[in-house]
């Protein structure tokens, strides 16, 4: 049966997408990128603003359309706009057949079955998957770069944010993992590899007792065929001399870094709950 995946949101997300792609390939699903080919849709969603949610909920009406023609026998929605609404989506997405959570990607293909078989179902088994090596993603990149996801959830607990009650607490992959999927990546041709996580710079202080960002660089310079490193969602809090003399010094970690930094007023900030002060990151920024 041929399926249909459209992506919203972050590049956290698209790695689940990738995931989910690589499980349904492993079950015998042919992958199409043409809606009215599809007989399988599923929307992996993001929920974290009004815009987003609003894509979400438009491309669903989309695909339910199809499914009123008859093309369509089977429409999932994933991610986290199914995580944060869970049962409340139930009545104003009728058509939707199962409403998949973001720690329940893994079992994508038994849901499908179930779907065919006539049946609506709902799994929210955790906050995300994680520690897998993920071997059978099928990459939405271009083939020289992929993004890797070294953890997900966060502890930072913004008073604005909404990603700790969808994704749950950190949870670090541990560095073997990690390696291990650089390393095949890197055997299938990807050059450059994009370290996400919702707060890179935390990495590790959750199974390591130490932020570990550092660390983790360290062995995945070690590998042969990749030629670049980039670090996205760097939090300026957790930013160690050791992580900035690792990343000056090491020619295959890109001289970038994604700082969120949000404000600079120090009232602001401490409304926003970011841990940190206007000067503290002005200091930061002249270190580096």
């Amino acid at each position: 049966m041929q399926v249909l995946l459209i992506s919203l949101g972050c590049p956290k997300n698209l790695v689940d997408s990738e995931i989910i792609l690589g499980i349904l390939q492993e079950h015998g699903f042919v992958i199409t990128s043409n809606c009215f080919e599809a007989e399988i849709a599923l929307v992996n969603t993001c929920a974290f603003i009004q815009e987003a949610k609003q894509e979400a909920i438009d491309t669903i009406f989309e695909l339910a359309e199809l499914k009123k023609q008859g093309s369509l026998k089977v429409l999932i929605v994933c991610g986290c706009l199914a995580q944060r609404y869970k049962y409340e989506l139930t009545d104003l997405l009728g058509e939707v057949d199962a409403f998949v959570g973001t720690g329940s990607i893994g079992e994508i293909d038994k849901i499908i079955k179930s779907c065919l078989k006539g049946k609506r179902c709902f799994s929210f088994k955790n906050n995300h998957y994680l520690n897998q090596p993920n071997f059978h993603r099928v990459l939405l990149t271009p083939g020289h770069y992929a993004y890797i996801k070294i953890a997900d959830g966060c502890d930072n607990a913004c008073s604005y944010c909404v990603i700790p009650q969808i994704r749950g607490r950190y949870c670090s992959r541990n560095i073997e993992s990690i390696a291990r999927e650089a390393e095949f990546l890197s055997q299938k041709g990807v050059k450059e590899i994009i370290l996400v996580s919702q707060d890179n710079t935390f990495y590790g202080k959750d199974i390591y007792g130490k932020y570990c960002l550092d660390v983790l660089l360290k062995e995945l310079v070690q590998i042969k065929r990749l030629h670049w490193i980039r670090i996205l969602y760097a939090y300026p809090n957790n930013i160690t001399d050791n992580l900035i003399k690792v990343v000056a010094r090491e020619q295959k970690i890109c001289k970038y870094l994604d700082l969120p930094i949000q404000h600079i007023n120090d009232r602001i900030l401490q409304l926003m709950r970011r841990h940190i002060t206007g000067r503290q990151i002005k200091d930061l920024i002249f270190k580096l």
